[in-house]
């Protein structure tokens, strides 16, 4: 199975998928849960993955036996903590520039989005961001280009990745194997993109529409 068709089949039959992953490569599909959640926080450009429908998804692969539940809630909260301290460096060194648009790949509709949940929330912020698509992967970037204490934002990196791995895979464990939830992961997994994709297209309509008001 090559990359390009693996990609494909990991949406088709995601829990086919992780089967197929746990024992074509052994340990290895632990170090592809990894790979996905560091890129997922810690590259602002690979916020789209699958993050929380996947945690899901392999929180049902543990309860079936086929990833080791431990194994999967190490390697998906490693991940989170690795990815958060990268796009806080990142955040850090870019600083200000991070928000007068001449980073092309940061989204600024996305940012002025994750500077509001900043201010609503204040020291919370990198916990609660945590469960909010889109906006855990542009937190650490605002925490960083803010200069917010290394040690404060480590902490509740840590405590928000570990809270949010252990609930998604324990609801996985618990719910997964329920036949009509079983018989429709993909379709789940799916759905969790659709709604990550859904702010960048409603902002992009939107942004449209402002823009042009009296089109019809």
């Amino acid at each position: 199975m090559n990359f390009f068709s693996a990609f494909l089949e990991m949406f088709r039959n995601s829990d086919q998928f992780i089967a197929h992953m746990s024992a074509e490569y052994g340990i290895y599909v632990y170090l592809f849960l990894f790979t996905v959640y560091f890129l997922e926080t810690g590259i602002v450009i690979c916020a789209l993955l699958p993050g929380d429908s996947l945690i899901f998804v392999s929180g049902a692969a543990s309860a079936a036996g086929i990833l080791n539940p431990l194994g999967a809630f190490l390697a998906i909260a490693l991940g989170a903590c690795f990815g958060n301290t990268v796009a806080y460096g990142i955040g850090y060194f870019l600083g200000s520039k991070i928000y007068d648009g001449s980073i092309k790949w940061i989204d600024q509709q996305q940012m002025a989005k994750t500077q509001a949940f900043f201010a609503k929330h204040g020291k919370l912020t990198i916990v609660l961001a945590r469960f909010v698509p889109i906006i855990r992967s542009f937190a650490p970037l605002v925490a960083g280009a803010a200069k917010m204490s290394r040690l404060n934002f480590e902490v509740s990196g840590t405590v928000g990745a570990v809270l949010w791995a252990g609930i998604i895979l324990a609801a996985g464990h618990l719910f997964g194997n329920i036949p009509f939830i079983k018989n429709n992961l993909s379709l789940i997994l799916v759905g969790g993109i659709v709604l990550g994709l859904a702010p960048f297209v409603i902002g992009y309509i939107v942004k449209k529409w402002r823009q042009h008001p009296d089109e019809k």
